[in-house]
């Protein structure tokens, strides 16, 4: 099981860091604005790096140099949750992102394949309905159906995708440090 709590607290001391570091001035209602637009970007990361849409290709999925297409993806996916996080907090629906043991059991496991551009347009659908319509269920429900597709669809485990989200956390500082 995810340790939620701890990595929503690591998204917002990175962007705490960043927003000082770099003096940034957006006001509130931008700020959300612009952690939603990079949640979106990164979804559409993990889709154009999955490359599962592209029915047409032999050979899908795209990797950085050094890492197979799993671990390119996984990097890509932890990058969304990461927003997915911050905008929680930021709309102060935190929340909506904790699950019980049963919650996030009933999430890993699935008796039937999942349809990942179903799943995939769901979470941006609901995602923009929340944002939209001020709708926390909806927020709710795109997090569980991105860490669905994450465990089931990508076949991610929970151990896998916290010990890459720190591990690009730990990139991100790194990054501010170099003048990103």
């Amino acid at each position: 099981m995810l340790n939620i709590p701890k990595m929503l607290q690591s998204s917002i001391q990175l962007d705490r860091s960043i927003a000082a570091e770099k003096e940034l001035t957006l006001n509130w209602p931008e700020r959300i604005k612009n952690t939603l637009l990079s949640l979106d970007v990164e979804l559409s990361e993990v889709a154009n790096t999955s490359e599962w849409f592209k029915v047409w290709k032999e050979h899908k999925g795209k990797n950085d140099e050094g890492k197979t297409v799993r671990e390119t993806l996984l990097v890509e996916y932890v990058d969304a949750i990461d927003f997915f996080l911050l905008f929680a907090s930021q709309k102060q629906w935190v929340e909506n992102v904790d699950l019980t043991s049963e919650q996030f059991k009933k999430l890993e496991t699935s008796d039937s394949k999942l349809n990942l551009t179903d799943t995939y347009l769901a979470i941006k659908s609901m995602l923009f309905s929340s944002s939209v319509s001020n709708r926390p269920d909806n927020f709710r429900h795109a997090w569980h159906l991105y860490l669905k597709l994450g465990m089931v669809g990508f076949g991610f485990s929970p151990a896998e995708i916290e010990e890459a989200f720190y591990q690009k956390n730990k990139i991100n500082y790194q990054r501010q440090e170099n003048n990103y």
